[in-house]
């Protein structure tokens, strides 16, 4: 398999999850979330679609990027994918928990995992390929947002 169809590939998954946890928010968005009292840093809903797209897209290069040194560093490789692949499970959990259930706390504790396992990964990813782990920086960047964003609303709700 060549490098740019492992990149396409991992782009393509990180995309349908993205597009799954899209399906699990989209009824909540209209219904259920406007009735939740939010912080006055809460972004408007239009920039969630464009911002994750373009997370997933180069979480999918990085971890493509990783994947690329397969036959060099093939321990470090599958330890960091595997990071990568308990992180995007972790990804997808966040919005069954928050708009799928409705549960605040839950979401709470589990975008504070999804953060620690996002910097595992990148310190993995760092280690083989310092491109991909830059890649996950704005990724890393964003979660620690809604990470504050996901427990400013649990406690203004609770």
């Amino acid at each position: 398999m060549n490098k740019v169809t492992r990149i396409a590939i991992v782009v393509v998954i990180c995309l349908v999850v993205g597009y799954v946890s899209g399906m699990v928010t989209r009824t909540s968005i209209t219904t259920w979330y406007p009735t939740l009292i939010k912080p006055s840093f809460n972004p408007p809903n239009w920039i969630f679609a464009p911002v994750w797209t373009s997370l997933y897209i180069m979480m999918g290069i990085a971890a493509g990027l990783v994947w690329n040194q397969i036959t060099t560093h093939k321990e470090a490789v599958t330890k960091a994918l595997q990071f990568f692949t308990i992180q995007l499970v972790l990804n997808a959990l966040w919005s069954y928990l928050f708009f799928g259930l409705h549960n605040l706390i839950l979401a709470t504790i589990e975008v504070v995992l999804l953060w620690l396992m996002i910097f595992e990964t990148y310190s993995q990813f760092t280690k083989i390929s310092k491109t991909a782990g830059y890649l996950l920086l704005p990724y890393l960047a964003w979660v620690s947002f809604a990470s504050v964003l996901t427990a400013s609303i649990w406690w203004l709700n609770q």
